[in-house]
C-alpha cells in the first residue's frame, strides 16, 4: 500500500514536471511571438513615420520655394525703387552743383 502511494506520488511529480516543462515551452513561444510581432509593428510604424516625414518635407520645400520667390520679387521692386530714388537724387545734386557754379 505504501509502495502504491509512493508510486502515485512519483507519477504526480512526473506529471507536474512535464506540465511545467510544457508551460515553460509555451511561455517562451508566446514571448518569442510577441517580440516578433512587436518588431514588425515597430518597423511598420517607423516606415509610416518616415513616409509622413518625407511628405511634410516636400510640402515645406514647396512652401519655402514659394516664399523665396515672393521675397525675391519684393526685393527686386525695392531695389528698383531705391535705384529710381537714387537717380533722381543724383540728378538734383548735379543740377544744384551746376547751378551753384554758374
Amino acid at each position: 500500500m505504501a509502495s502504491e502511494a509512493i508510486k502515485r506520488i512519483l507519477e504526480a511529480e512526473s506529471e507536474v514536471n512535464k506540465k511545467n516543462a510544457e508551460a515553460r515551452k509555451r511561455k517562451d513561444e508566446i514571448i518569442n511571438n510577441a517580440v516578433g510581432n512587436s518588431a514588425h509593428i515597430i518597423q511598420k510604424k517607423i516606415g509610416e513615420a518616415n513616409a509622413e516625414s518625407d511628405r511634410q518635407r516636400i510640402e515645406y520645400d514647396k512652401m519655402l520655394a514659394s516664399h523665396r520667390e515672393k521675397a525675391e520679387a519684393e526685393l527686386e521692386k525695392d531695389l528698383e525703387n531705391l535705384k529710381d530714388i537714387s537717380e533722381k537724387n543724383m540728378s538734383r545734386t548735379i543740377d544744384e552743383i551746376i547751378n551753384s557754379i554758374f
